[in-house]
């Protein structure tokens, strides 16, 4: 996964043995797989609603013993450096946050099934009514007001495409043709996973597809250019690092920004439509929600009420949940990240053109970094000693049309909407 350490600069090793045991202590942590529900639960209880049997599912978890691993990343905090930024270099910075932030997931993880999952889950994530950058508007009024317009246009935006369903297996060697002429023969395998509860998922050598599930045109583009070409893209490049391997894994603290560049890509390739927008916002309201009492089958109907089917209104709910008690009060903060990482990102992007530096942009392909990162890394990436990406998305390899797009959104986001007339717009036509 990296270079020999020997041949770095004496004053870089010292950080790449603290990446190394990095790795070594968060090797036991897995998020997801600890506050996952079991397909056959689901599958059961997707059958029940249906048939309008309502009751809360009975969930049980195994909470780990992550004692160790927190003890080490502990250790691996203090030895990266102070809090101050001022007084350290930025590579110890990255490792403390880094460590910070793996401690605080398995603090999480330790409390799985019980509301202590809470804080320490918002601590990672953010919760609906953080504010977003350079806004005094929250992620909450975000999700609304794309909930809201999804609602006005989406009737009459339906694309006649949207129907068309395209099994798992099917999908599945369509991708893998994609992949192998992008990225190398082999080198990501696509498989059909019946156990998975996300519809995909998607590691730095694997893109899994939920068995039984159906796949439409727009779920094969934001496949592509959420899952391979940002998820398996900045794995792939992270693992080349030789100074820091743990670049090629995502950390609890990159999440926002991962998720957001991939919901990005999704913008800037054309993979995402309104209806999108649309579900990932209604999850950042049911956080709020369940934040607020909601239970569980309280959840469940707010999504069937706006459209979703039985089964995705199960698996949404189940998606704020995770880990925590179905009887409200508590929730699962993840999904709070995709329409704020999206907000960040964008912002970031736009931040960079007016900046003139599209280098910043490229850098945050290299692994799995956060925006800071990307500029307090900087002296690294110019030293070499952080390599800059392998791989680029298709649509970053055309500087140009990623400028152009950016630079128009620049303008007209200076245009306010609640103040153009109708009669203007006839008139200068």
């Amino acid at each position: 996964m990296n270079a020999d350490h020997g041949a770095l600069a004496p004053g870089l090793r010292r950080y790449a043995a603290l990446d190394q045991r990095l790795l070594a202590a968060v090797r036991g942590i897995h998020i997801l797989g600890t506050v996952g529900w079991p397909a056959s639960l689901e599958n059961r209880m997707i059958e029940a609603y249906g048939n309008g049997r309502f009751a809360l599912p009975q969930v049980h978890y195994r909470p780990p013993d992550l004692a160790e691993a927190r003890a080490e990343l502990a250790a691996i905090e203090a030895a990266a450096g102070g809090s101050d930024p001022q007084d350290v270099d930025p590579l110890g910075d990255y490792l403390r946050r880094t460590a910070e932030s793996w401690r605080i997931a398995a603090q999480m993880l330790e409390a799985v099934g019980t509301s202590e999952v809470t804080a320490p889950s918002i601590a990672l994530y953010g919760k609906p009514g953080d504010l977003i950058p350079g806004s005094q508007r929250s992620n909450l009024d975000a999700a609304r007001y794309f909930v809201e317009l999804s609602d006005e246009l989406g009737a009459d935006l339906l694309a006649d495409e949207s129907s068309v369903n395209v099994p798992a297996d099917v999908l599945q060697a369509e991708l893998a043709l994609t992949l192998d002429a992008f990225f190398g023969a082999g080198r990501i395998s696509v498989e059909v996973d019946p156990e998975l509860t996300a519809k995909a998922a998607a590691g730095a050598t694997r893109i899994r597809l939920r068995g039984g599930a159906s796949f439409s045109e727009y779920d094969r583009h934001q496949l592509l250019a959420h899952e391979a070409y940002v998820h398996s893209l900045t794995a792939l490049n992270g693992r080349r690092q030789p100074l820091l391997s743990s670049l090629g894994r995502t950390s609890p603290r990159v999440t926002a920004t991962q998720e957001g560049l991939a919901v990005f890509a999704e913008l800037m390739s054309g993979a995402i439509d309104i209806t999108r927008l649309k579900r990932i916002s209604l999850r950042i309201l049911a956080i709020d929600m369940a934040l607020n009492g909601a239970d569980f089958v309280e959840v469940y109907r707010y999504f069937s009420d706006r459209g979703q089917s039985v089964a995705d209104s199960f698996h949404s709910a189940q998606r704020v949940f995770r880990g925590v008690p179905l009887g409200g009060g508590a929730a699962f903060a993840k999904d709070n990240v995709y329409l704020s990482g999206l907000l960040t990102v964008h912002t970031f992007f736009r931040w960079a053109l007016k900046q003139r530096r599209m280098d910043l942009l490229r850098h945050l392909f290299a692994g799995k970094l956060a925006l800071h990162d990307v500029i307090s890394l900087q002296p690294h990436f110019q030293s070499g000693a952080i390599l800059p990406p392998l791989w680029l998305p298709p649509w970053m390899q055309h500087v140009h049309g990623l400028a152009g797009k950016l630079a128009f959104s620049l303008f007209v986001n200076r245009i306010h909407m609640h103040r153009v007339q109708e009669d203007e717009l006839l008139l200068s036509v």
